[in-house]
Protein backbone atom coordinates (compact mmCIF):
# COMPACT_ATOMS: atom_id res chain seq x y z
CA UNK A 1 0.00 0.00 0.00
CA UNK A 2 2.83 2.41 0.84
CA UNK A 3 4.49 1.83 -2.55
CA UNK A 4 1.19 2.70 -4.29
CA UNK A 5 0.99 6.05 -2.49
CA UNK A 6 4.64 6.79 -3.36
CA UNK A 7 3.98 5.88 -6.97
CA UNK A 8 0.92 8.19 -7.12
CA UNK A 9 2.85 11.09 -5.57
CA UNK A 10 5.74 10.58 -8.00
CA UNK A 11 3.27 10.38 -10.90
CA UNK A 12 1.58 13.60 -9.74
CA UNK A 13 4.93 15.41 -9.51
CA UNK A 14 5.90 14.37 -13.04
CA UNK A 15 2.47 15.31 -14.37
CA UNK A 16 2.62 18.78 -12.80
CA UNK A 17 6.13 19.29 -14.12
CA UNK A 18 5.02 18.24 -17.61
CA UNK A 19 2.02 20.61 -17.54
CA UNK A 20 4.18 23.48 -16.29
CA UNK A 21 6.72 23.10 -19.09
CA UNK A 22 3.95 22.76 -21.65
CA UNK A 23 2.32 25.95 -20.34
CA UNK A 24 5.57 27.93 -20.43
CA UNK A 25 6.42 27.03 -24.04
CA UNK A 26 2.84 27.38 -25.36
CA UNK A 27 2.96 29.75 -28.38
CA UNK A 28 -0.53 31.11 -27.67
CA UNK A 29 0.62 32.19 -24.22
CA UNK A 30 3.59 33.94 -25.80
CA UNK A 31 1.40 35.93 -28.18
CA UNK A 32 -1.00 36.87 -25.36
CA UNK A 33 1.95 38.07 -23.29
CA UNK A 34 3.32 40.09 -26.21
CA UNK A 35 -0.12 41.64 -26.73
CA UNK A 36 -0.33 42.64 -23.07
CA UNK A 37 3.16 44.15 -23.25
CA UNK A 38 2.29 45.88 -26.54
CA UNK A 39 5.25 44.23 -28.32
CA UNK A 40 5.55 42.85 -31.85
CA UNK A 41 5.20 39.06 -32.09
CA UNK A 42 4.58 36.91 -35.16
CA UNK A 43 3.08 33.45 -34.58
CA UNK A 44 3.01 31.30 -37.69
CA UNK A 45 3.51 27.79 -38.96
CA UNK A 46 4.97 28.55 -42.39
CA UNK A 47 4.91 24.89 -43.37
CA UNK A 48 1.14 24.68 -42.92
CA UNK A 49 -0.66 26.92 -45.42
CA UNK A 50 -4.09 26.08 -44.01
CA UNK A 51 -3.19 27.43 -40.57
CA UNK A 52 -3.71 31.18 -40.11
CA UNK A 53 -0.97 33.31 -38.62
CA UNK A 54 -1.33 35.76 -35.74
CA UNK A 55 0.53 39.02 -35.27
CA UNK A 56 0.41 41.30 -32.30
CA UNK A 57 1.63 44.87 -32.58
CA UNK A 58 1.09 47.77 -30.17
CA UNK A 59 -1.50 45.75 -28.26
CA UNK A 60 -3.57 44.83 -31.34
CA UNK A 61 -3.99 41.19 -32.34
CA UNK A 62 -4.20 40.62 -36.09
CA UNK A 63 -5.03 37.38 -37.87
CA UNK A 64 -3.92 36.51 -41.39
CA UNK A 65 -5.36 33.94 -43.74
CA UNK A 66 -2.95 32.49 -46.32
CA UNK A 67 -3.88 31.28 -49.81
CA UNK A 68 -1.68 29.04 -51.92
CA UNK A 69 -1.12 29.75 -55.60
CA UNK A 70 1.44 29.39 -58.32
CA UNK A 71 4.46 31.52 -59.07
CA UNK A 72 6.80 31.07 -62.03
CA UNK A 73 8.68 28.18 -60.42
CA UNK A 74 6.60 26.74 -57.58
CA UNK A 75 3.53 26.81 -55.40
CA UNK A 76 3.75 29.59 -52.83
CA UNK A 77 1.52 31.72 -50.64
CA UNK A 78 0.32 34.34 -53.12
CA UNK A 79 -2.50 36.03 -51.23
CA UNK A 80 -3.01 36.99 -47.60
CA UNK A 81 -6.05 38.56 -45.95
CA UNK A 82 -5.40 40.31 -42.64
CA UNK A 83 -7.94 41.54 -40.09
CA UNK A 84 -8.54 42.14 -36.42
CA UNK A 85 -11.53 40.98 -34.42
CA UNK A 86 -11.36 43.91 -32.02
CA UNK A 87 -11.71 47.02 -34.21
CA UNK A 88 -11.71 49.37 -31.22
CA UNK A 89 -8.13 48.28 -30.42
CA UNK A 90 -6.95 49.98 -33.64
CA UNK A 91 -7.20 53.38 -31.95
CA UNK A 92 -3.91 55.21 -32.26
CA UNK A 93 -2.39 53.13 -35.07
CA UNK A 94 -0.99 55.12 -37.98
CA UNK A 95 -0.36 54.50 -41.65
CA UNK A 96 3.31 53.84 -40.81
CA UNK A 97 2.28 51.12 -38.35
CA UNK A 98 0.43 49.27 -41.11
CA UNK A 99 3.39 49.71 -43.46
CA UNK A 100 5.60 48.14 -40.79
CA UNK A 101 3.21 45.19 -40.48
CA UNK A 102 3.11 44.76 -44.26
CA UNK A 103 6.92 44.74 -44.39
CA UNK A 104 7.08 42.08 -41.67
CA UNK A 105 4.54 39.90 -43.50
CA UNK A 106 6.34 40.43 -46.84
CA UNK A 107 9.62 39.27 -45.27
CA UNK A 108 8.01 35.93 -44.51
CA UNK A 109 5.88 35.71 -47.67
CA UNK A 110 7.61 37.72 -50.41
CA UNK A 111 5.29 36.52 -53.21
CA UNK A 112 2.07 37.36 -51.38
CA UNK A 113 -0.31 40.21 -52.08
CA UNK A 114 -1.64 41.51 -48.77
CA UNK A 115 -5.27 42.56 -48.53
CA UNK A 116 -6.67 44.17 -45.40
CA UNK A 117 -10.28 43.72 -44.39
CA UNK A 118 -12.56 46.57 -43.34
CA UNK A 119 -12.11 49.11 -41.78
CA UNK A 120 -8.33 48.93 -42.21
CA UNK A 121 -8.70 48.65 -45.99
CA UNK A 122 -10.60 51.93 -46.20
CA UNK A 123 -8.11 53.66 -43.90
CA UNK A 124 -5.14 52.60 -46.03
CA UNK A 125 -6.82 53.66 -49.29
CA UNK A 126 -7.67 57.05 -47.79
CA UNK A 127 -4.07 57.56 -46.62
CA UNK A 128 -2.59 56.57 -50.01
CA UNK A 129 -4.91 58.82 -51.99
Amino acid sequence: MLWLIRFLILFLIFYLLYRSVKFIIDPKRKIELAQEQRRFYFLDDQDNVRKNFHVTYKGVLFEGEKYLGTTENSFEVVSIFVWTKNVSSLKGLTFEDFQYLQNEINERYPNAKIDWKSPIKEFLHKEKG
